[in-house]
């Protein structure tokens, strides 16, 4: 039975983000400074000059099993990440609260940025409105989008994950609109290599 409700959400889910494309690899990547989950600044540019690459990837909140998921694997990777000169960055539309709920759950130990405007969201081309009907469907499942973002407009990112190289393009660009689906940490590792 659950399998067919997953099923049938993941449907809902690429129906409700068609319009969504992400951006392309190659693409210039859009900068951004905002503070994470502790208080820090996180300014991209910055980052790039003291970093190799970024590895900046959207998740859609802690009532996600398959973000928690992938966020622990990133987590359990950290040191062959940032050993080859990575800084992992997080951007959700959560809470600060539903934040630190991620990192209880997850451990992770990376910066997170809780994207209030959206603003990243939009300039990657990876946020989309959540329609009353899946809304409802979410709420049911225990996944209430307004008590965990902080507002009532429903925007959700797709789960992409992008890697950013120290010239500021895209190098690698994971898109994909089935939620279920995530990079390997293995990839990401390659892409970083090439860079």
């Amino acid at each position: 039975m659950r399998k067919y409700i997953l099923i049938i959400l993941t449907s809902l889910f690429a129906l409700q983000v068609s319009a969504q494309n992400g951006l392309q690899k190659g693409a210039d990547a859009p900068t951004f400074s905002a503070k994470d989950n502790n208080g820090k600044t996180v300014d991209l540019k910055a980052i790039l000059k003291s970093h190799k690459a970024v590895v900046l990837f959207f998740y859609r909140g802690q009532w996600c099993p398959y973000c928690n998921k992938y966020i622990q694997k990133l987590q359990d990777s950290l040191e062959y990440l940032t050993g080859k000169g990575a800084y992992v960055i997080g951007v959700t539309p959560e809470t600060s609260e539903n934040i630190n709920k991620t990192v209880e759950k997850t451990s992770a130990s990376f910066s997170i940025i809780q994207d209030k405007g959206y603003k990243i969201m939009k300039d990657y081309d990876v946020n989309y409105t959540v329609d009353a009907d899946l809304y409802s469907k979410l709420k049911g499942y225990g996944a209430d989008l307004e008590k965990n973002n902080g507002n009532t407009d429903h925007i959700l990112p797709v789960p992409a994950t992008y890697v950013i190289g120290k010239n500021g393009k895209l190098i690698f660009v994971h898109f994909d609109k089935n939620y279920t689906k995530r990079t390997s940490v293995s990839e990401l590792l390659t892409a970083i290599q090439g860079s």
